[in-house]
């Protein structure tokens, strides 16, 4: 018979099953990763804020995309480098902590694709309705838009974790490098259909949304892109959906291998993997697709290597 411990206020962290020649090049890649992702988001919403011409909508928007990278990455990165250079019984974590951690965690998520779902509406308003943008568009919208990218996620998130917290643990170890719902309800000696059912809905709901809205977004963008003959609106349609398109199916196609793979035990370590990927990776590409390449960001980034060029000579 398995030797239970109810209610234990400290749970044991699984980690990544990697080998000892692995795990310092999977440490400095993931060190490395964290490290770009802080600069280089940090870096562009510094831009964004301390320059006037990029206080616009797509931008102010795009801020909520860099906040939520940085949440969900310190998040999870600090806390996985150091478990990494721990042996399995020194991983150790209090139940609170990791209901945070499994918070913020689903936050990130869900968050992610609200906060994709406002930049994509940002884009139809532009593309489609160019002459009202700036009375559509305005400081109280993005707010409104802001505000509900976030709201929803918190309420969501808010209840599912609830449904799991009112469970009594009878396990201590989290089969996952940190914590997320999943792996904390299944502690739980108890019935965790209502968990399991929320937790269907929960996700049902979210991609059909986002997905859904996304469609029409771009169904409306390309109708009015092939009616025009304007070849600038198409050149600017094309470049800004584009980019938008790609990032927005790497976070679902993360999000539904996450999902698939909670179902096959035998790819524990391959979802392991993916998990950390989906943060590490739209984190990093954030940045470079919706900033750099953006003319704003470039025209500032080129005036500040020609003042450092300038400095020198004096």
């Amino acid at each position: 018979m398995d030797n239970y411990t109810y209610n234990s206020p400290t749970l044991q962290l699984e980690g990544l099953n990697v080998s000892k020649d692995s795990i310092y090049p999977l440490f400095f890649f993931f060190f490395f990763s964290y490290l770009f992702i802080m600069v280089a988001n940090i870096g562009i919403a510094f831009l964004i804020f301390t320059d006037k011409s990029l206080h616009q909508p797509m931008y102010l928007l795009f801020c909520n995309l860099i906040f939520n990278d940085i949440l969900g990455n310190t998040n999870l990165l600090p806390r996985l480098l150091i478990d990494m250079l721990k042996p399995s019984s020194e991983r150790l974590i209090s139940y609170y902590e990791c209901v945070v951690q499994a918070f913020t965690t689903h936050l990130f998520g869900t968050t992610s694709h609200t906060v994709l779902m406002i930049m994509a509406f940002d884009r139809y308003v532009a593309i489609c309705n160019p002459l009202r943008y700036a009375v559509i568009m305005t400081d109280k919208m993005v707010i409104k838009l802001t505000i509900s990218a976030w709201g929803v996620p918190l309420v969501w998130v808010g209840i599912l974790l609830g449904l799991t917290i009112r469970l009594n643990t009878c396990r201590t170890l989290i089969l996952n490098p940190y914590c997320d719902n999943p792996s904390l309800f299944k502690l739980s000696c108890e019935s965790v259909f209502i968990n399991n059912v929320y937790g269907f809905l929960f996700t049902v709901v979210l991609l059909t949304t986002s997905i859904g809205s996304l469609v029409l977004t771009y169904t409306k963008i390309t109708v009015v892109c092939l009616t025009s003959k304007n070849k600038s609106l198409n050149s600017k349609a094309l470049k800004t959906c584009s980019t938008h398109l790609v990032m927005y199916l790497i976070v679902v196609f993360n999000g539904i291998s996450i999902i698939t793979l909670h179902r096959f035990p035998q790819y524990t370590d391959f979802r392991k993997l993916c998990t950390i990927l989906f943060h590490i990776i739209p984190g990093s590409l954030n940045p470079i697709i919706y900033g750099l390449q953006s003319k704003e960001v470039q025209k500032l980034f080129s005036k500040l290597f020609e003042s450092k060029k300038i400095f020198p000579s004096l």
